[in-house]
C-alpha cells in the first residue's frame, strides 16, 4: 500500500535501483568505480524514510549521472544489512544515507534532512568520486592529463596550475599536479602539493589515489631483491612476513598482479595479521589505480568476497 512504501514504483532509470544482497556487489560496490553510488538503507515502516527517499531520488535525477542511487530494505537484507554493520557502517538507525566512491563508504548522514543538506551531501560524493559538478575546466585538465601521458610533466603541471588558479578546490588538478611531481620522480613535492590541498576536498577520490601512489612510490625505495623474497617464502610458506614483503617488491617491479594475489592470500591465510596490513596495503593498491583498471575491480570483489564470506 502506498502509505507504508518508500517509493511503490519502480525506479524510473537505471540511476536509482532496488538493491538486494544478490546484486549489491554489482550495483554498489563495482558501480561505485565509475561514478558515486548514494545508498538508502529504509524499511517500510520507517516514517522519515518516506519522506527522505523521494527527495534523494529527486536530487540524484537533476545530478544528470553524475551519481547513481541504491536504495536497501534492510528488512528484506538483513543479512546484508548485518555484514556492512559489522564492517562499521552504523545502521541501527534508518533512514542511513551513504555515499560510496571505488567500493568504500566516503560519507553518510542518517535521518530526514532538508533538501540543502541533500544537495550539498551528493556534491560532496561527486567531487571524491573525481567529478566537477560546476563544470568549465575539463578541457584544461584533459589536455595536461595527455601531456602527462606523452611525458611531458613539467608543461602538464603548469596547466595543472592554471586550474588549480581558476578553480583553488578543483580536486582532478591538484591530484595532476602531485602526479606530474611523481614522474619527475620527486615525491616529496608531490607530497607537498597534497599538503597544499584545501580541506573541503582533501579526501577527494583523486587526492587519495595520488596519497597512495606517492606512498608506494617510497615504498618500492626500500624494498628487497625479488629472488631472495621468493626464496624466503618458498623456504617458509608459512611466513607471512615474507610474502607480505614479497607482495611490496612485486609491486615495486611493476608486478601489480602478482603483488595483489600475493596479498589476497596472505589475508586468506590470516585477515588480521599484522593489525590487517594485508587489507590496508591492498586499499593502497587499489586508491593507486583507475577506476576502471581490471586488476582493482577484480581485487576488490575478491577481497569483498572473501570479507562477507
Amino acid at each position: 500500500m502506498l502509505e507504508f512504501g518508500q517509493n511503490t514504483a519502480a525506479p524510473a532509470t537505471d540511476l536509482i535501483k532496488d538493491v538486494t544482497e544478490a546484486n549489491f556487489m554489482a550495483d554498489v560496490i563495482d558501480a561505485s568505480n565509475e561514478v558515486p553510488v548514494i545508498v538508502d538503507f529504509w524499511a517500510t515502516w520507517c516514517g522519515p524514510c518516506r519522506t527522505l527517499g523521494p527527495m534523494l531520488e529527486d536530487a540524484v535525477t537533476k545530478a544528470k549521472g553524475a551519481v547513481k542511487m541504491a536504495k536497501i530494505d534492510v528488512d528484506q537484507n538483513q543479512r546484508l544489512a548485518q555484514a556492512l554493520a559489522q564492517q562499521g557502517l552504523p545502521l541501527q538507525s534508518i533512514p542511513t544515507v551513504v555515499a560510496f566512491v571505488k567500493g568504500r563508504p566516503v560519507d553518510m548522514f542518517q535521518g530526514a534532512v532538508p533538501a540543502s543538506e541533500i544537495d550539498a551531501f551528493i556534491k560532496r560524493a561527486i567531487e571524491q568520486g573525481g567529478g566537477d559538478p560546476s563544470g568549465g575546466l575539463d578541457d584544461a585538465i584533459a589536455a595536461a592529463e595527455e601531456m602527462l601521458t606523452e611525458g611531458n610533466a613539467a608543461d602538464a603541471a603548469q596547466v595543472f596550475g592554471a586550474v588549480i588558479q581558476e578553480d583553488p578546490e578543483n580536486a582532478e588538478a591538484f591530484a595532476g599536479m602531485a602526479r606530474c611531481h611523481l614522474a619527475m620522480d620527486d615525491p616529496d613535492q608531490a607530497e607537498a602539493v597534497l599538503n597544499g590541498v584545501p580541506a573541503a576536498i582533501a579526501h577527494a577520490a583523486p587526492i587519495e589515489a595520488v596519497r597512495a601512489q606517492v606512498e608506494l612510490a617510497r615504498q618500492a625505495a626500500n624494498t628487497g631483491p625479488l629472488d631472495e623474497l621468493r626464496a624466503a617464502l618458498e623456504a617458509d610458506p608459512t611466513n607471512l612476513q615474507a610474502r607480505f614483503d614479497l607482495a611490496q617488491a612485486l609491486h615495486a617491479a611493476g608486478q601489480v598482479q602478482d603483488a595483489v594475489d600475493e596479498l589476497l592470500n596472505l589475508f586468506r591465510r590470516d585477515r588480521e595479521w599484522n593489525d590487517g596490513a594485508a587489507k590496508a596495503q591492498l586499499f593502497t593498491i587499489f586508491d593507486a589505480l583507475k577506476a576502471n583498471d581490471p586488476i582493482m575491480l577484480n581485487g576488490r570483489r575478491k577481497l569483498s568476497s572473501m570479507i562477507f564470506a
